[in-house]
């Protein structure tokens, strides 16, 4: 499942003992310091509360390794947009005035220009806001759902974000699921028609085959939780955006996730090796997906779907955070992207 166990021991360990995270107090909520944690893009607000709260933030920011932009993209959504009004420049202005604001009250943003600070946002809108401020879009550290690397996502800076839902905001009756035995389809998706390739997965496979259980909207005699755990292997497909929460649901209930997406950065790849627990469907053969997937031997299916199994744990959600959980495995990806040079004052040089 790792690409390097031991690298990403010895790293995760040492960022347990030492990270350090300053969280600038400026702001009131809710558009600061504050998101909903509720919802399809509810991570945004349980990470950024687990942020506020955590045993990683220092009140000194001289022994911070990295500053967190406490702005919520979902809440500026909320509450800052105007409904039917399509200018970018009132809701891109709130992250303007805040970057100024801290920039000219505290030296840490201009030492740095923006290479150890972060956002954190799941709202498709986050790029967009981000590319107001230059800086925050060039150097600094996105934490984004929204991971198109063909949108501007920089791999080498920007850490992906699962998109995970939690309808009764929490993981109960989420985990788990029957063995590969006891799961008599060979691949299931349900969901609207967002974006050209749900169009095509559509087109080619609705209604199509038995084996490929693919729907716009289910029956109400099935259950959506209930066809994941029926399934082998269950479609991930971008919508109108790269992000969804089916990967996650996948892992959750022991269903190989099928990537169907272009550009996008999966979370934890510079840890986790996906090919171990995961399938890669490229567009332009969605007409091949059932071939591609039956040609899949039994016991490579078996593998994907017992490592799927141990990954998960990555892709949890717990309150309070647990060791190796959602919320650690983002600090740590934040944690290898950290300004690695010690940045002095110009007076001092």
């Amino acid at each position: 499942m790792y690409l390097n166990p031991s690298a990403f021991q010895r790293s995760y360990l040492e960022m347990e003992k030492k990270f350090k995270i300053y969280v600038y107090e400026d702001g009131e909520p809710p558009v600061f310091h504050y998101s909903s944690m509720e919802g399809i893009l509810g991570i945004e607000g349980i990470l950024i509360n687990h942020i506020e709260i955590s045993k990683f933030r220092t009140k000194n920011p001289e022994k911070a390794h990295v500053y967190f932009l406490p702005i919520s993209v979902l809440s500026i959504a909320h509450y800052v947009y105007v409904l039917h009004n399509r200018a970018w420049t009132p809701l891109q202005n709130v992250a303007v005035d805040y970057v100024n604001h801290i920039a000219g009250k505290y030296p840490y943003w201009n030492r740095s220009l923006g290479h150890d600070h972060f956002m954190l946002a799941c709202h498709d809108w986050a790029p967009t806001i981000s590319h107001a401020v230059p800086y925050l879009y060039k150097n600094s550290i996105r934490v984004l759902c929204n991971a198109n690397t063909s949108e501007g996502f920089n791999l080498s800076k920007d850490v992906s974000l699962p998109e995970i839902y939690l309808p009764g905001g929490n993981m109960d009756g989420l985990i788990g699921g029957p063995p590969p035995s006891k799961r008599s389809i060979l691949v299931f998706y349900s969901g609207g028609i967002h974006g050209y390739i749900r169009e095509i997965l559509m087109k080619e496979w609705k209604n199509k085959d038995p084996d490929v259980q693919i729907h716009e909207y289910l029956p109400k005699s099935m259950s959506y939780y209930d066809m994941f755990r029926k399934s082998r292997y269950c479609i991930c497909p971008s919508g109108w955006e790269v992000a969804s929460p089916r990967m996650v649901e996948g892992l959750y209930t022991g269903c190989v996730p099928v990537l169907l997406k272009d550009h996008y950065a999966k979370p934890f790849s510079d840890v986790l090796d996906w090919s171990t627990f995961s399938v890669d469907v490229a567009v332009k053969d969605i007409p091949n997906l059932k071939k591609i997937l039956t040609a899949i031997p039994q016991e490579q299916y078996i593998k994907m779907q017992r490592a799927g199994i141990l990954v998960r744990r990555h892709f949890e959600v717990n309150i309070p955070p647990k060791r190796y959980d959602v919320f650690h495995m983002i600090l740590h990806s934040i944690w290898l992207r950290r300004l690695n040079i010690q940045v002095r004052d110009i007076n001092e040089i």
